[in-house]
């Protein structure tokens, strides 16, 4: 039977895809209104339709969707199907304009040429009307504007916005979000039409922007500083160039408030302009590429996105929108950044890498360091410049030419962008990278700047341009040949010699593509360090020394506020400033009504006020009571002696809770300083009560959250007052700390031997329980495994003081590679050496997978067989024995999983490796091993006796009449013609059955035998 295209009206449809269910239920509504409606009049049809609203809600949305669907698709009788719809609303037409705008986002790609002409016609008639929610339909509309792209589709959907807009000019103005918005699509597509053909449409777009930035700048500041960047896009149009005149020379004729460039500059852009320049559609499918795709998965996506979007020589203007919502919009969770999901900077190298126009790859690089230029931590997110360090740092190796031309990018644009404000652009390019420091993006930003694959001049000039994060200088000479070393000049103040290799390996760094360059590379950051050390020092000062001006914050306090606050400036005298924030505190909560109105501007001016304070060291190198009480006497610690002295019940606590929660936003330390204070204080109640009340105080933030910010904080601070609250943390926070694998991470990735002993320390005094519940315990097991081996060996020394049962570690063991889990391995071979061999602890050694590289069962079980040679036989006699239907009933009645038990090759591949392996087997002569290899041998399979052919010889030949005698015999009885081998072998196998108390199992075992008898004969003239 052939297949039928589905009949659409509204959507265009393949025949193979069903009817989409939208608009099958707009067409039901359609053709319910059609049936009431038909054959009358149209006051009576009005009348029908008002009856039947006035029913109910789903009656009203019935009607008014049926009547939408005859807008969209009957263009005939749209004009009448849209009056009825507006007489007889009863939301305003809420339920129009949602379904409307769901149909523009969800379903634009697919909607037939002459919906989409009806859709536009009816945004027209919102907008003429004065519709309350016509700009919502308006902007989903122009969301679909695609940038980079000039298809006869793309440019009517333009022309036909901009004629809406500019007939109804005087509407757009009033609704000041849409104009922005309306003015950021239009100058970003302006460049893609610079075509003759487009001259017209280009031209009318110009007249449109600059008409609304002259008459509505104020609106269009709220763009923030991207509307510079596409103001420079098209700044060569003359009458963009008289914009920028009056924008550079006359900003104040714009708009009374605003300064000129540099304040929008100041102004992170928000996010729905950058949302508005990708088509929901292309949306979807990179947030999908960089949040659904696995790392090294992602070749396949990323072509379909090349060829869907990125085709066209117009299209790569669209790469710098895309580039700046990966880098503004989309910032990943720590669970995405903790995953194998393709990270941001890695889709941000692809783009740049296929760029195949160097005016697009100039905007793309712009792009990239926009948020760079005029950074600052108290506005900026540092999400938004980590692509662009990563990208550089990452495609070192890979990619050498990437990270070159974008650091030479880097370099020029601080003198070149803005040459009338390079002073701000590098100061802003010096707090990005101090911030990228700071936050540990990079361990060392100097294997970056002094990279030996870069070209020398390019060096040269990083070093004139971020001497302070070079770890040193190169000086070149120019009288050198060619063939000549570069001297290192190192100008620290301490008389460190040269290494003598480090001549040779810079004149290496003239040839990029050489084998021996990855040395180099290595060895550079460790030559550094030492200058490191000294080079950062200078750094640090400026955000420690320069004070900040305060006065426009005291300016918005008033009364005894601002008094105080301005009197705890002026003090320099400690005890003076106690008693002045003392009496401050008294102030605040006195006041009547405090908000974040006050509680901001007075935060910023105690964080300023008590900087080096929060800044200083802490924790007293030498720790009594009396340096502890003295640490805690500073202006700082009154305010939180006088928020831990208010019951919880105290009303005046909140604005005390509001105030530092605002502090702590300006001011993160804030957080382990209150935890610091809380530990040592000398208080009765529950200590860290305080603390939690200060965390719910805080937006946004659950405790967990706030504790592992805080504490990482303090990680990253002082190591030393890090490892002083630990024992606290784990005591008041056991629900959060204990088994939490990313606080035992923090804790070993910083600590040293001395404060790993202090620990232990207090692990054995009792004060320090890290580890609970094995399930929570095997968490951690699993999370470790991909740490640094000092991390993992500080974990392990951890664990042995807790006492925890080897029983309660061999569960990992399953998922441990020889050669890639060597620190787990190793540690748990130390704890098996320590435990005497158990049924328990040996199955789990036998059911792992015998590998002639893996050396770990084969090492502990020599071990044992040399400390407890009978112990362990006797353990590889029951393992063989049961595996051999020796108790058959009785593995039934235990239950025990095949999961738990070895097979009978991977007991005899274990031995099997002992006898390969080891020098002295005397184990396998033991009698139990013995008499067990004997079963086997008469059980075995042909292909089993063949792959095992030399372990097997090793059995003794017993005849298999001694073999039955000693079965008979196990009850005690003695035969007078038993031989004294056979007695041998006879007792511990009594002993095996005495263990077991099951009579049955003789029973069970004698029919056995005696099916054995047969093949007996064989085996035994085999063997002679």
């Amino acid at each position: 039977m052939p297949l039928e295209k589905p009949n659409s009206r509204l959507l265009s449809t393949s025949i193979l895809e069903l009817k989409d269910e939208l608009e099958e239920r707009l067409e039901k509504c359609y053709n319910t209104v059609q049936s009431m409606l038909a054959g009358l009049s149209e006051r009576e049809a009005n009348d029908v339709l008002n009856s039947h609203v006035s029913k109910g809600l789903a009656q009203h949305e019935e009607v008014q969707l049926g009547l939408l669907f005859s807008v969209l698709v009957d263009p005939k009788s749209a004009a009448k199907s849209y009056r009825d719809m507006t007489l007889i609303t009863r939301d305003g037409l809420n339920i129009v304009l949602t379904k409307a705008n769901q149909i523009v986002y969800e379903k634009w790609l697919k909607i037939n040429d002459a919906a989409r002409t009806q859709i536009v016609w009816f945004c027209k008639e919102l907008v003429r009307n004065n519709v309350m929610g016509a700009d919502s339909v308006c902007q989903s509309l122009i969301r679909q504007i695609s940038g980079g792209d000039v298809t006869p589709k793309n440019i009517w959907l333009a022309e036909n916005m901009l004629d809406v807009f500019m007939e109804y000019r005087s509407w757009l103005e009033k609704n000041g979000s849409l104009a922005a918005t309306v003015v950021y699509t239009y100058l970003r597509v302006i460049i893609d039409h610079g075509a003759q053909m487009f001259s017209h449409l280009r031209q009318r777009e110009v007249e449109l922007c600059v008409s609304i930035l002259r008459e509505k700048w104020s609106d269009c500041m709220t763009i923030g500083r991207d509307l510079i960047r596409l103001l420079q896009n098209v700044a060569r149009i003359p009458d963009f160039e008289k914009l920028w005149k009056d924008i550079l020379h006359n900003p104040t004729t714009l708009c009374p408030t605003f300064t000129g460039v540099l304040q929008l500059l100041h102004t992170r852009t928000s996010r729905k302009f950058l949302v508005a320049r990708l088509t929901p559609d292309m949306e979807n499918k990179l947030v999908f590429l960089i949040s659904k795709v696995k790392f090294g998965q992602q070749k396949r996506y990323q072509d379909w996105f090349q060829r869907q979007y990125l085709s066209t020589p117009e299209s790569q203007s669209l790469r710098c929108d895309i580039i700046r919502y990966i880098c503004a919009v989309f910032h990943p969770s720590n669970e995405l950044l903790c995953s194998d999901i393709i990270p941001r900077w890695a889709v941000i190298g692809w783009l740049l890498t296929t760029c195949t126009s160097n005016v697009a790859a100039s905007d793309a690089k712009l792009a990239l360091f926009y948020d760079w230029l005029l950074f600052d931590p108290e506005r900026d997110s540092i999400m938004n410049i980590e692509p662009a360090i990563l990208v550089m740092y990452h495609s070192m190796r890979p990619h050498p030419a990437i990270t070159a031309t974008l650091l030479d990018f880097l370099c020029r644009i601080m003198v070149n962008y803005c040459p009338m404000f390079s002073a701000q652009v590098k100061q802003g390019i010096y707090t990005s990278l101090k911030t990228i420091r700071d936050k540990r993006v990079l361990p060392s930003l100097s294997p970056l700047f002094d990279n030996s694959k870069l070209d020398r001049d390019l060096r040269s000039l990083l070093r004139e341009h971020f001497t302070e994060f070079c770890s040193h200088e190169v000086v070149i000479k120019e009288d050198l040949s060619e063939k000549s070393l570069m001297e290192i000049d190192n100008r620290s103040n301490i008389g460190e010699n040269h290494l003598s290799p480090l001549p040779g390996n810079m004149s290496d760094a003239r040839f990029s593509d050489e084998d021996d360059d990855s040395p180099t590379t290595t060895e550079m950051p460790e030559f550094g360090k030492p200058k490191q050390e000294i080079e950062f020092v200078p750094i640090e000062e400026p955000t420690k020394v320069e004070p900040v001006d305060i006065s426009e914050q005291l300016g918005q306090l008033s009364g005894d506020l601002r008094d105080l606050t301005a009197q705890l400036q002026s003090e320099s005298d400690q005890e003076l400033q106690c008693e002045t924030i003392d009496r401050l505190m008294q102030a605040v909560i006195q006041e009547e009504e405090f908000d974040t109105d006050i509680a901001g501007p007075l935060a910023i001016c105690l964080c300023q006020i008590l900087s080096s304070q929060l800044n200083g060291t802490l924790l007293p190198d030498d720790v009594d009571d009396e340096t502890i009480e003295d640490s805690i006497g500073r202006p700082l610690y009154v305010m939180f002696r006088f928020l831990s002295q208010m019951s919880e019940e105290d009303p005046r606590r909140q604005p005390l809770l509001l105030l530092l929660g605002e502090m702590y936003s300006k001011q993160p330390k804030i957080g382990y300083h209150l935890i610091y204070f809380l530990k040592v204080s000398k208080m009765n109640e529950e200590k860290m009560a305080t603390y939690k009340d200060f965390c719910k105080s805080i937006d946004n933030k659950d405790l967990e959250t706030c504790l592992l910010d805080d504490l990482k904080l303090c990680q990253e601070d002082d190591v030393r007052l890090f490892t002083f609250l630990i024992p606290d943390i784990y005591t008041h926070f056991p629900g959060i700390a204990i088994g939490n694998a990313k606080l035992i991470e923090m804790i070993v990735s910083c600590i040293d031997g001395t404060q790993l002993q202090e620990l232990i320390c207090q692990i054995l005094q009792g004060h320090l329980t890290m580890f609970k519940n094995k399930e929570t315990f095997l968490s951690v097991l699993n999370e470790s495994l991909d740490w640094e081996t000092i991390e993992q060996y500080f974990l392990w020394q951890l664990i042995a003081a807790h006492n925890i049962p080897v029983e309660h570690i061999l569960p990992i063991l399953p998922k441990l590679e020889y050669t890639s889990h060597a620190e787990a391995m190793t540690s748990i071979l130390v704890l098996l050496k320590q435990e005497s061999p158990a049924a328990d602890l040996v199955r789990p050694i036998l059911v792992r997978e015998c590998k002639k590289s893996d050396y770990f069962a084969v090492s502990i079980l020599k071990y044992w067989a040399q400390e407890h040679e009978d112990r362990l036989a006797e353990l590889i006699f029951q393992q063989l024995t049961k595996l051999n239907g020796g108790t058959p009933k009785k593995r039934q009645r235990t239950g025990s999983s095949k999961k738990e038990n070895p097979s009978v090759d991977q007991v005899l591949a274990h031995l099997d490796h002992m006898r390969q392996t080891c020098r002295n087997i005397s184990f396998l002569n033991h009698e139990n091993v013995q008499l067990a290899l004997q079963q086997v041998q008469m059980t075995a399979s042909e292909v089993q006796k063949t792959k095992y052919s030399d372990l097997l010889a090793l059995a003794e030949d017993i005849e298999f009449q001694d073999i039955k005698t000693t079965r008979k015999l196990r009850g005690g009885r003695k035969g007078s013609n038993t031989s004294p081998k056979a007695q041998k072998i006879r007792k511990p196998a009594q002993e095996y059955t005495d263990s077991d108390s099951v009579s049955s199992e003789d029973e069970d075992m004698k029919p056995k035998a005696k099916k054995r008898k047969k093949p007996t004969p064989t085996v035994d003239d085999d063997s002679e």
